[in-house]
């Protein structure tokens, strides 16, 4: 029994300063994965544009608070409007003077600021395709939003919800979601295609355990794309992953890092 006691407070001493979901993930974001020809160039379009912070771990990254911004080389990536995954939001303090900001660096405006549902938002795109909403929302800064579009929403984030954890709620604007961490994962409904190849190739989700994590997938009949196996960086982060495949074919990556960061 003291043994027991020993190991259980070893394990929790040991798990890191975020918080967990139910089912063994921790409440966040891991990473989104974007496309992009040059990957500096588009680490710094972010840092520029959006305040991404650089990292250690390498070139083709940059954090935005606790999720990792990570672009893979893509030389002409599909745009991520008519993917399952169709955009990413950040939020900002004075919409109006981000937004002459932006057209001053000449960022493609796809939709001036304007108030939709009580929501004071606009719409852009980066150089690669990707389409990014930015909203006025004081309470939560930086990376703020990722919609899904698919055919029946409730079921989506009823599925993210059983596996990953989290609990569906309304969010600024109407539309339901789960908040991870501070980044809501929203669903509109929409027709899409599978998210793999374009802008906003895949999200990421961060389990404790990915072995354990893809053998309960797998027991709920989930669709396994990659089984786990180890991956070190050139930088010496190490992880191990898997990737999975969710609802309307929305690519997932399992990461777990055995940096805790």
């Amino acid at each position: 029994m003291l043994k027991h006691a020993l190991l259980s407070f070893v394990i929790v001493a040991t798990i890191p300063s975020w918080s967990l979901a139910q089912g063994g993930f921790a409440d966040l974001i891991d990473h989104i994965h974007l496309a992009a020809p040059d990957q500096a160039k588009a680490v710094e379009w972010y840092r520029a544009n959006f305040g991404a912070e650089t990292t250690a771990e390498g070139p083709d990254r940059a954090m935005l608070g606790t999720t990792r911004l990570i672009f893979q080389k893509s030389d002409m990536p599909k745009p991520s409007q008519g993917s399952v995954i169709e955009m990413i939001g950040f939020s900002v303090a004075d919409l109006d003077g981000t937004m002459k900001k932006l057209q001053t660096a000449a960022v493609k405006v796809v939709m001036p600021a304007m108030v939709m549902q009580g929501v004071k938002s606009a719409w852009v795109v980066d150089p690669w395709g990707t389409m990014i909403e930015v909203v006025q929302d004081e309470r939560k800064l930086g990376l703020h939003h990722i919609v899904l579009s698919t055919a029946d929403p409730a079921a989506s984030l009823a599925w993210f919800a059983a596996s990953f954890g989290g609990k569906v709620t309304k969010a600024q604007g109407g539309l339901d979601g789960i908040n991870y961490g501070g980044v809501w994962l929203l669903a509109k409904k929409g027709s899409s295609e599978p998210s793999a190849g374009h802008a906003i190739d895949h999200l990421g989700f961060r389990p404790l355990n990915v072995d354990a994590s893809v053998a309960a997938l797998k027991a709920k009949n989930v669709k396994v794309t990659t089984e786990p196996r180890p991956l070190t960086l050139p930088s010496g982060t190490a992880m191990r992953l898997a990737f999975i495949e969710g609802p309307g074919s929305v690519r997932i990556e399992l990461v777990q890092r055995d940096n805790l960061k």
